[in-house]
């Protein structure tokens, strides 16, 4: 007997790493155990402390500039990608320099390049300042990438030319969102050239459509990931957007706030792409100390994918 009160804890699934931040992660580790330490990563690597944290402890260094690197160690590009000037002023210096981009971002960067040579002018859907729109804005020279955040940042673009323009995105985007702006993009500008197959990657998509199935049965939804973590923010408003009232962004166990969860008798799980699953069964943890837990899985796709980690790793030293 338990005097615990009852809480079913939904698990929603894809959750937690993706391929690219998991090919990231192995890069760091790698260039570690071939090089020693230390190891310079230009911005944390992903998104996530407690990850940062693990590589720091191993001997990688983090800083946010290639000019606080010594040039006599490697240098290591994040997850997020890069502007084209980075690697460019690494060679300048001789560096020995590891590209962690992940390949769904550099695929990004490539179709601005391909849509540049056609003639065309871009204009990138994504959210200032974030690492990810600098370094896709950064593929092409200024004025070539136009920002755009919200649909209502349509009607303000000053193009050299409405018959040629291309559009790209962000990779960590919400679906939703994206749609209405992309909609609006469409209506100014008809003749407006979009990508192939969506920039917003497989994992962006997965999460959110978990947490979309999971979002009617819950009261509350919990989303671990980093306060600077754009996927796992997107988690959060997709949460809401689907009726979830209580919906809030953790980075640990320590973080929930259990008042805010009185009453709750179904809660949801999930995790940005950035956050490792040690996380997750903290907060399982955390809950089973308090609750009378049932866990339940909704599961809405299945990821096998997995990138490969850059050849300048798997040569001998």
């Amino acid at each position: 007997m338990t005097d615990l009160p009852a809480l079913t804890l939904y698990l929603a699934a894809p959750r937690g790493f993706c391929a690219g931040v998991d090919r990231a992660i192995k890069i760091v580790e790698m260039a570690l155990e071939k090089w020693g330490a230390p190891v310079y990563v230009r911005h944390e690597i992903v998104h996530n402390k407690f990850v940062v944290d693990g590589l720091r402890a191993k001997g990688a260094v983090f800083v946010e500039e290639l000019e606080e690197c010594p040039a006599d160690r490697p240098v290591i590009f994040s997850a997020h990608g890069v502007p084209k000037s980075v690697p460019e002023a690494a060679a300048a210096r001789n560096m020995i320099a590891v590209d962690a981009t992940c390949p769904l971002v550099t695929k990004v960067h490539s179709e601005a390049h391909r849509h540049a040579e056609n003639g065309l002018q871009m204009v990138m859907i994504g959210h200032a300042g974030h690492p990810e729109t600098i370094g896709t804005m950064g593929q092409l020279p200024e004025g070539e990438v136009l920002l755009v955040e919200t649909a209502e940042d349509v009607a303000g673009l000053q193009v050299r030319d409405p018959a040629k323009l291309a559009f790209i995105t962000q990779t960590t985007l919400s679906v939703d969102d994206t749609a209405g702006i992309v909609a609006a993009l469409q209506a100014r500008f008809p003749a407006i050239v979009g990508p192939h197959k969506e920039d917003i990657c497989y994992a962006t998509t997965n999460r959110q459509a978990a947490v979309k199935a999971v979002a009617p049965r819950i009261d509350a939804l919990l989303v671990i990931g980093a306060p600077n973590s754009s996927n796992s923010k997107r988690l959060v408003e997709v949460g809401r957007a689907a009726g979830c009232a209580y919906a809030q962004l953790i980075q640990r166990a320590g973080e929930i706030d259990w008042r805010a969860l009185q009453g709750a008798r179904a809660v949801g799980l999930t995790a940005g792409a950035s956050a490792p699953e040690v996380l997750v069964n903290e907060v399982l943890d955390a809950f089973r100390a308090r609750y009378a837990t049932t866990v339940e899985m909704v599961e809405t796709a299945l990821e096998d994918i997995e990138f490969k980690v850059p050849r300048i790793l798997r040569e001998p030293a």
